[in-house]
């Protein structure tokens, strides 16, 4: 009995430190968001998003730096989306169980976990130097795109192996092959969970800063890139320089920025849960 009752005791003690250091956390967050909304949102406005970067904290803008965001995600989502979803079709549909399958299994979830600056490190020895791309926009996406390829294909096969067996059963009976059941039931169907884990492995990608600033990202580019060889920079970067400088200016430009980037982080979070509701409903009904 008195076992019981320490146990007990132990787990209401656990929920309430758990509850407590839950909302620590949200009050901390709530000031350090509500601080740079303050300092942030006067910034905020038409010209300070065309504007190019600038000594003068009022005529600064982040115009080469979104442009080069932008650049990054459209290029990472190009290089990383077939890669990633092609290897989780493969390792799920085509691929044979055993022990060399399950080894790479767990490493990839591994992958996953590996610290952004280990990928960093590799795309500069591999895609700036090996492969001469220098400190490119295409360096920098195909080292976000092997950042995120992991959590990628991890996504495409859990989504994968969400769909029921008896859709496949039923493709077979009409006489379909395995890739016209894969690619005209399976696909379909897991789309949803594949494209949830697309949108947030990208909005991970899109505030990543290390992995760029090894591969060679710059921290004053004074104009927008017009295409993939040219150099960049983006958006935490950015943030970064206008924060390390003294003048109270450039923290208001970078509580502008993160605004922006906070915006943008939200809003693909936002799309991932609304896409994996509607595909939940879909698999129900």
């Amino acid at each position: 009995m008195n076992r019981i009752l320490i146990n007990q005791l132990k787990d209401k003690t656990f929920l309430a430190v758990g509850i407590l250091s839950t909302l620590i956390g949200l009050i901390l967050l709530a000031i350090f968001i509500g601080d740079i909304l303050i300092e942030g949102l006067p910034r905020i406005g038409w010209k300070f998003i065309t504007s190019l970067p600038s000594r003068v904290p009022e005529k600064a803008g982040i115009y080469t730096a979104m442009m080069g965001s932008v650049w990054i995600l459209l290029l990472t989502t190009m290089i990383a989306f077939p890669i990633g979803v092609g290897a989780g079709i493969y390792l799920e549909e085509y691929g044979k169980k055993s022990r060399l399958a399950k080894l790479l299994e767990i490493n990839i979830s591994n992958l996953a976990g590996v610290p952004s600056i280990i990928y960093g490190l590799l795309g500069l020895e591999i895609f700036a130097r090996i492969m001469n791309l220098g400190s490119s926009i295409l360096a920098g996406s195909m080292t976000l795109a092997l950042l995120i390829l992991p959590i990628i294909i991890v996504a495409t096969r859990e989504s994968i192996k969400a769909v029921p067996q008896s859709l496949r059963d039923a493709s077979y009976a009409m006489g379909a092959s395995k890739w016209q059941t894969i690619f005209h039931q399976v696909l379909p169907a897991s789309f949803g969970g594949i494209l949830t884990g697309i949108i947030l492995a990208l909005s991970r990608a899109v505030g990543e800063a290390a992995p760029l600033i090894v591969v060679g990202a710059l921290a004053y580019v004074p104009f927008a890139p017009k295409s993939p060889m040219d150099e960049f920079s983006i958006l935490p970067i950015q943030i970064f320089n206008w924060i390390s400088r003294p003048q109270h200016g450039f923290i208001v430009n970078a509580a502008a920025a993160i605004i922006i980037l906070l915006i943008i982080t939200f809003a693909m979070n936002g799309i991932a849960i609304y896409l994996r509701n509607r595909w939940q409903k879909r698999m129900i009904g």
